[in-house]
């Protein structure tokens, strides 16, 4: 099925409809349609990136089309016209055009045109002068040649692996060692190029490689999730190359010939202990390279890079992209998911539903259905057992005893006597997190309401007067017994109202009555 929301999101980021065409696998006709159609409905990417690609697909085309039939152009001659000096491939479109106006058929946009007779120059084999603008293409590869360093301990060999980015335009590179090829060095060498650029291009042209592209086949590109994020966070657009096709990505190709040399035999002789002195080593050659004025042409990479090339980047985000890591938890019946120690509330709707977790160094962000439901700044440190929960998270009756502290306990606690004062104060000190003492005090809270505030005062100063340090059973003991001193029949003093609370869970605990 056509991807109609990459193809929205890519045309937002001002990407050429052709490149569309190749990243999301489908004819550049189908992508103006599409564009075409959500002008018409006046539905922009702001709109879309709300709708999953069915709903965009209802909302754009309502029935079904039936294709309009093109007369097939003789592509054998127009490449042998193609040949001759002072012939166009816009003129040759234009006698095309005309032979389908004679012959009462429908010929093809100049669009579809171009696209079809850049394909049968690639079935072929022929070759095409690719053209470069600044600013628009960043090619990646890993080098075939590795650098080695020595494991300190040990003595052995280990194995440097050399990512290279090229800016096509004028050359500029970045080269970095790192000591595997897996997704983490993969994404953080990417960051690194976009740094040391000032910039981000346009469009992003990888290898087939695992860690980028998890599937490309003629129909379809699967890019890999990591990589997609990333994609999506510095504003640009995932192109790969075509299998087995270097020319794709000649730039990068060419490059790592000329790295393998200039960078990394010349320092072949070279002992490196770590990671960081070899990269050292690396950059140093690095600045040579770019700085080497060019054969055939005058300036450099660098000169090149910084005249006429720099200013068309993208800016960079606000923050570098992090590498975030997938899971999937089950949201507990305290509304809380348990993640490497650490616990984080969701709305407590979601108990027992199974959540998407992303975790990134600073973020916990949690999903359902697609839709973030919570985001936590990432608990950090070894004690196990930490929460991070949000007020809003927890039904009403857990947020109102959330809003009692220690002082309104004292100033409740004072209006029904010194000698309950007391016992808060003792509740509230005794523990070293004051908050530890909070269901003491509440549970005490509720014996006024069982017993009267009065008789609550009497026990009070009679538990004082048995220890120092009474414990809330021992109060509960006193007014069950009647040891308080004071009858059920004798009047009681009235204290303010409090709202009736209770933590036994019933059958309403999982559902919201009320908005909140």
């Amino acid at each position: 099925m056509t991807n109609y929301r990459e193809i929205l999101r890519l045309n937002n980021l001002g990407i050429l409809k052709k490149d569309i065409a190749r990243a999301c696998r489908c004819s550049r006709n189908t992508v103006a349609n599409v564009i075409k159609k959500a002008e018409e409905h006046g539905l922009g990417w702001e709109a879309a990136i709300r709708l999953n690609n069915n709903e965009l697909a209802e909302r754009l085309f309502s029935g079904n089309q039936v294709s309009p039939v093109y007369k097939i152009p003789d592509w054998e001659y127009i490449h042998r016209e193609m040949a001759k000096s002072g012939v166009t491939l816009s003129l040759l479109w234009a006698e095309y055009c005309e032979g389908c106006r004679q012959s009462e058929e429908i010929p093809y946009k100049t669009t579809q045109f171009y696209k079809y007779y850049s394909d049968y120059i690639q079935k072929t084999k022929a070759t095409m002068r690719i053209s470069h603008k600044p600013g628009e293409v960043m090619e990646v590869d890993w080098a075939g040649q590795a650098a080695v360093i020595r494991n300190t301990e040990t003595g052995e060999p280990l194995k440097a692996y050399i990512f290279v980015a090229v800016l096509p335009y004028s050359g500029y590179t970045y080269v970095e060692a790192f000591l595997s090829q897996d997704q983490s060095a993969w994404i953080q060498a990417h960051v690194n190029a976009y740094g040391y650029f000032g910039g981000a291009t346009r469009i992003l042209v990888p290898d087939n490689l695992k860690t980028g592209i998890t599937k490309h086949t003629r129909h379809e590109i699967v890019v890999n999730k990591a990589y997609q994020e990333l994609a999506e966070h510095y504003r640009t657009a995932v192109i790969p190359a075509r299998v087995r096709s270097p020319r794709d990505k000649a730039t990068v190709e060419g490059n790592i010939s000329v790295i393998s040399t200039w960078i990394i035999a010349s320092v072949r002789n070279q002992q490196f202990l770590s990671l960081r002195e070899l990269n050292t080593a690396i950059h140093s050659k690095l600045v040579e390279f770019n700085d080497r004025p060019f054969q055939k042409k005058e300036g450099s990479r660098k000169s090149v890079f910084q005249k006429e090339e720099r200013e068309f980047l993208l800016p960079l985000p606000e923050h570098p992209y992090e590498l975030s890591v997938w899971k999937i938890a089950t949201v507990q019946f305290n509304y809380h998911i348990t993640l490497e120690g650490g616990n984080y509330s969701v709305p407590f709707e979601y108990i027992k539903q199974k959540v998407n977790v992303r975790i990134t160094k600073r973020i916990v962000e949690v999903f359902f259905s697609g839709n973030r439901i919570a985001s936590h700044p990432r608990l950090s440190g070894s004690k196990a057992g930490q929460y991070s929960t949000y007020e809003e998270h927890m039904p009403k009756n857990h947020r109102e005893y959330v809003s009692w502290n220690g002082e309104r306990f004292l100033n409740w606690a004072e209006k029904i006597g010194e000698h309950t004062k007391t016992v808060v104060q003792l509740f509230l000190s005794r523990n070293q997190v004051e908050q530890q003492g909070y269901k003491a005090c509440m549970a005490l809270l509720k014996l006024s309401d069982t017993y009267s505030a009065l008789r609550l005062e009497q026990a009070c100063k009679r538990a004082l007067s048995f220890t120092e340090r009474p414990s809330l059973k021992s109060i509960q003991i006193i007014l069950k017994s009647g040891q308080d001193g004071l009858s059920q029949s004798e009047p009681v003093t009235s204290l303010p109202e409090t709202p009736s609370r209770t933590f036994t869970r019933g059958k309403e605990y999982y559902r919201r009555k009320e908005e909140d």
